[in-house]
């Protein structure tokens, strides 16, 4: 068994081969060909959980086991620990153990990509990222690698976090432009962006009610009922697209404190097979994940394990 550690995960999944792994894996998923029921919550503590996603392909399988552990930082370790166990389906023989949260954070960038490449009317140039933390830095390494974006505004409560966001942007990709943006001159910058993408658990909408129609909005960070990025008024403007719906209905807070009508939200395997439809407005991703994108993930990891 090949044990990846984050640096040698990441690496292992690179965006170009990424996210068409994840558009298969959507469609193979609304088919029946992946098993993936839906995520297991065990609570350790009051601030700690157990989380559990198996996802069983005809190919190959993993199961994703992540610990939260919210009281981490004053023992110096990281909230989110976790693995992905990657095994052949047929015997159960194990192929890879990869770094849970690197997976996480590249496989939810790729499913952003795949988004855009069938939501937005035209190759976008520029995007307004909001949040500075590990999903931040995956999607700035996505939008730039994937998509070759050369200008990036970020967003955040603390103007020096986005400075340093910037600086290590500019460090690692010397053609783009990162500029740090203030929270009061967020919504200036999101009316001329072709990308506002929030990741932050915040627990009311950072994005702003008023964008360009062309404008691609994407809730990312926030993951629980009592979280919303997304603002009520944009929801009830434009056509909704999840990446899965079950996960949706129980997750989105966004969604779920809009009082948003359930029945007209589409998923990305629909939008994938059958297209959004005509619209005068683009629509909104929102996203919560799952252990089917985690598959598709570890299918690209095991070909670049073993390229035969």
């Amino acid at each position: 068994m090949h044990i990846l550690n984050p640096e040698q995960t990441a690496q292992a999944l690179p965006y170009a081969e990424l996210v068409p792994a994840i558009e298969q894996a959507a469609l193979q998923f609304a088919r029946g060909e992946i098993l993936a029921p839906e995520r297991q919550v065990v609570r350790i503590d009051a601030s700690s959980v157990l989380l559990g996603m198996p996802a069983i392909g005809a190919d190959i399988s993993a199961t994703k086991q992540i610990t939260v552990h919210g009281d981490n930082a004053r023992h110096g370790l990281p909230a989110i620990q976790g693995e992905v166990i990657v095994f052949d389906t047929a015997t159960g023989r194990r192929l890879a153990l990869l770094d849970g949260p690197t997976v996480t954070a590249r496989r939810t960038a790729a499913v952003t990509l795949a988004g855009i490449r069938r939501l937005v009317p035209a190759a976008p140039a520029s995007a307004v990222l909001i949040g500075t933390g590990v999903q931040a830095a995956a999607h700035a390494d996505a939008l730039i690698e994937f998509l070759g974006l050369s200008q990036l505004r970020i967003a955040s409560r603390d103007r020096e976090s986005a400075s340093r966001f910037c600086e290590a942007v500019a460090q690692r990709y010397p053609q783009v432009t990162a500029t740090p943006v203030t929270l009061a001159e967020l919504p200036a910058h999101c009316l001329q962006a072709d990308l506002v993408i929030a990741l932050t658990t915040s627990k009311a909408p950072v994005i702003p009610e008023q964008l360009r129609p062309e404008t691609l909005a994407v809730g990312v960070g926030a993951f629980k009922p009592d979280m919303a990025e997304l603002p009520a008024a944009l929801l009830h403007a434009r056509p909704i697209v999840v990446d899965h719906l079950e996960g949706a209905r129980h997750e989105a807070g966004d969604l779920l404190r809009a009082g948003i009508d359930w029945d007209k939200v589409r998923d990305l395997p629909h939008v994938l097979a059958h297209g959004i439809g005509e619209s005068a407005v683009t629509p909104v991703l929102k996203t919560v994940g799952h252990a089917a994108w985690d598959l598709a993930a570890a299918r690209v990891a095991v070909r670049f394990i073993r390229p035969d």
